[in-house]
């Protein structure tokens, strides 16, 4: 399988050649040249996969060039319970992703087992091994920059900490993720592992990984890679809970679902338009915002309009404080019919500070077809859906999640099963969780003063001139 640019000005590469970076060279994202279909014979094989043979057979669909025997062992090694389970015994965590019924068609995907509490770990835990596994085949290292709104950074920093020859620029908006993330970051004492919090927001922060990796002189100088959700890898790595997720709310391969999706850069909603394009029998993907409703507010008029980092909101779901999501240019490639010229056209306004339009296209009329619905949640909405989750099922939720299942609810259609994509354990948002319910959320051990730990943090102006100078200064003479 070959992967091409959504901008339409580099070459087609298969997926090892395109998982160490990131943005393609003509500043446009990797996608499959066309999306693998998945048959109804096949849906009805993967029904009663583990986890681990569910994602071995997903990612042979988009992994083609790496051997079978190595692909299947690096999914293996990635996919155990041991790794998905913190010790806890309250579901089967055989599976991973264990599904939690709040009641008669209405579940929780659970994603947030891995190491960091958060859904990223399902697919940052197999990057870190597929990285090793293709820096070794090469003889080479690997510079990780990355930018983080809160989750992102720790579940890369957990799955390359002690890696050989990889490092990691993990970049953070100052102040503004919850006291634990940082700690997740921040305590973390590997040499190989670099946190830098930027005076701005997420968007800032992003901005500055975007103009290192188009600087194509310093970034192979550098051997700058990815691991944020513009990497195909993570996205790939994603589809594969949608399938077992619908698996385990359903009877049959006959029913359809609706899932709703907590969304910020918009890489998870991404994974399941893609698994819906496969074939996977999705009816409904219900997009889910925070008070950064820039995401609703297209899918609502047809504009797309980031707002920019004087007027992005630092909220209690601090993970979706996102304005401008990569990932969506990926969707919108698909909804343009992939006419990579309308993408660079579109892209050079929203990069000029600009906005675009497309509700008088043919685009617009086309985008039901989709199956998108969405929606925006504010703090008290989070706090009276944490409450009445805990009231009523005695399940608690944290507050990205909680974004989720309540849009997820009002713009569900009655007849589909809901399955609310999970965000994070609780533990992560201790202060909201108190405020909902004047209580501490359980923390799995040996997280329990996680805050107390040294922590070691650059503070940074979001100049890229000076990201530049700090990497030089931390990657080793003999790269340079």
């Amino acid at each position: 399988m070959k992967y091409i640019s959504t901008r339409g000005n580099a070459p087609a590469k298969n997926f090892t050649e395109i998982l160490l970076g990131g943005l393609a060279p003509d500043g446009g994202l990797y996608l499959p040249e066309q999306y693998p279909q998945v048959t109804r014979a096949e849906l009805d094989t993967w029904r009663n996969l583990s986890y681990a043979d569910l994602a071995f057979a997903v990612l042979s669909k988009f992994a083609t060039d790496i051997p079978a025997n190595d692909l299947r062992a690096i999914i293996n090694k990635t996919y155990t319970a041991a790794v998905y389970s913190n010790g806890r015994a309250d579901a089967d965590f055989t599976q991973i992703t264990p599904l939690r019924t709040l009641e008669k068609g209405v579940h929780i995907l659970e994603l947030s087992n891995g190491p960091t509490l958060a859904f990223k770990d399902m697919a940052m835990q197999l990057i870190g091994n597929l990285f090793e596994y293709a820096l070794d085949k090469q003889h080479d290292e690997l510079n990780i920059l990355g930018a983080t709104s809160g989750d992102t950074g720790s579940a890369a920093e957990y799955a390359m900490r002690g890696k050989r020859g990889i490092r990691v620029f993990m970049l953070s908006p100052h102040g503004k993720m919850s006291a634990f993330q940082r700690a997740q970051m921040y305590s973390l004492q590997e040499k190989n592992i670099f946190n830098i919090a930027i005076n701005g927001m997420f968007d800032d922060a992003q901005d500055m990984v975007k103009a290192v990796s188009n600087d194509h002189a310093f970034k192979a100088k550098y051997k700058i890679g990815t691991v944020n959700s513009i990497n195909w890898a993570r996205v790939s790595a994603q589809i594969v809970y949608y399938f077992k997720g619908y698996f385990a709310a359903t009877q049959s391969n006959d029913e359809q679902v609706a899932y709703a999706v907590p969304s910020g850069n918009f890489g998870n909603i991404c994974a399941g338009h893609i698994a819906r394009m496969m074939g996977l029998p999705i009816a409904q993907l219900i997009l889910a915002t925070n008070e950064n409703d820039v995401l609703d507010e297209f899918f609502r008029t047809g504009i797309y309009r980031p707002r920019g980092t004087d007027h992005t909101y630092a909220t209690s779901s601090p993970s979706m404080d996102i304005s401008k999501a990569s990932n969506f240019e990926r969707f919108m490639f698909d909804l343009l019919k992939r006419d990579a010229s309308k993408v660079r056209e579109f892209w050079s306004q929203v990069e000029a500070g600009g906005a675009f339009n497309i509700r008088d296209s043919a685009s617009w009329r086309d985008l039901p077809q989709f199956g998108f619905a969405s929606g925006k949640s504010n703090h008290a909405d989070r706090l009276k859906t944490i409450r009445e989750t805990w009231q009523k099922y005695k399940v608690m939720i944290d507050p990205h999640t909680a974004d989720g299942l309540k849009v997820g609810l009002e713009q569900r259609r009655p007849d589909l099963p809901l399955i609310c994509l999970e965000t994070a354990l609780p533990a992560k948002f201790e202060e909201t969780i108190i405020e909902a319910l004047q209580r501490k959320p359980e923390r799995p051990a040996g997280l329990e003063s996680i805050e107390n730990l040294p922590q070691r943090v650059e503070i940074m102006d979001a100049k890229v001139e000076n990201l530049k100078e700090y990497i030089a200064a931390n990657v080793p003479s003999m790269v340079k």
